[in-house]
């Protein structure tokens, strides 16, 4: 079997703070004096039920380490590492999502917040050899209102290239609020080109998946796994171009399913979806990008299928078509070469 960190590939579905190293997590905690969780610490990943009880969990442990990002070294560090840890595995375009609502404090404000992220970006992008572009996200646990700020605050800053804004996002708890409340905002990010990246059928079903695509027309759909209960669905999303980012460890571990092989990632193939695998939160889960192209190996795919993912992935990502092009032809490139 060919090495799946020599696969090129793109990563699209990596939160800020989630990315960070477990080292780098234990260092600020002991320079704060901060204790850290055991689920940090006793070498196994976060578990938790699919429920409001779960979620609320996991959103514990996330909270824990945001609150270690106080400064802006810290800040640019996490993103440098990223890069670097993408590198290893094989990234050629890292697009990191965050919400620079929780660091503004620590900055001077959201816009100081989001212009460190974009200058460490384009400085990741040189150390790194990989593409760094950055999704503004805003989160469902908040007001609307405030996702209209967030937007046009990315909006200033929309680009395709390393160290500018190619999407805008909502993430957080998806049975949080009504998903048309976020339209207006979405509707502000499109105007100025940038892509429409929401989360959506992950926690929730079809039906949750129709709302977003309705109310906030997603060029790529944050998870997307559970389209795969509607067949009818799944078809009207791959007919509309809709790229689907799944992550099968965080599915996992957010008790979506019980186990690796019951991530129904080949129905969404079977269908003819374009998919791009993602590690979502490697902090928390302790699985990184190549560890979910094993979890597709042990699912049943062959390396042709693989390399497909991988394709898939940088045809989805927001990259320039001569990167894109490169990167397909160092696809075909692996493909060939002896295993």
């Amino acid at each position: 079997m060919r090495d799946l960190a020599a696969l090129p590939k793109a990563h699209l579905h990596l939160h800020f703070t989630g990315s960070m190293r477990l080292e780098t997590l234990i260092e600020l905690a002991s320079g704060a004096g901060a204790r850290l969780p055991t689920s940090f610490l006793d070498g196994d990943p976060l578990h938790v039920p699919a429920d409001h009880r779960g979620w609320f969990r996991f959103q514990r442990a996330y909270d824990t380490a945001r609150h270690l990002v106080v400064t802006e070294e810290i800040m640019r560090r996490i993103v440098l590492e990223a890069a670097l840890d993408d590198a290893a595995e094989g990234s050629r375009r890292l697009e990191i999502q965050v919400d620079p609502t929780s660091y503004a404090p620590y900055v001077g404000g959201i816009t100081p917040a989001l212009e460190i992220i974009l200058d460490a970006a384009r400085q990741a992008t040189i150390l790194s050899g990989v593409e760094v572009a950055v999704i503004v996200a805003a989160s469902r646990i908040r007001h609307p209102l405030d996702a209209r700020t967030l937007a046009r605050l990315a909006t200033r800053y929309a680009g395709d290239g390393p160290g500018t804004v190619i999407g805008f996002g909502l993430s957080n708890d998806e049975r949080a609020g009504v998903t048309s409340s976020w339209g207006p905002a979405f509707a502000i990010a499109r105007r100025a080109g940038l892509a429409s990246l929401p989360h959506g059928g992950e926690l929730l079903g079809p039906e949750h998946v129709r709302d977003v695509v309705s109310a906030l027309g997603p060029t790529r759909l944050g998870h997307g796994i559970r389209t795969s209960e509607d067949p009818a669905l799944l078809d009207a999303i791959v007919a509309a171009g809709v790229s689907l980012e799944v992550c099968p460890a965080s599915n996992v571990c957010l008790g979506v399913y019980r186990e690796p092989g019951d991530v129904p990632l080949p129905v969404l193939l079977e269908h003819g979806a374009q998919v791009a695998l993602g590690a979502d939160d490697p902090l928390l889960f302790q699985s990184r990008l190549v560890d979910q192209y094993q979890l597709a190996r042990d699912l049943g795919l062959d390396d042709c299928a693989l390399a497909e993912l991988a394709r898939g992935s940088i045809r989805a990502s927001l990259a320039s078509p001569a990167s894109k092009q490169a990167w397909l032809a160092q696809v075909d490139a692996w493909l060939a070469a002896d295993e």
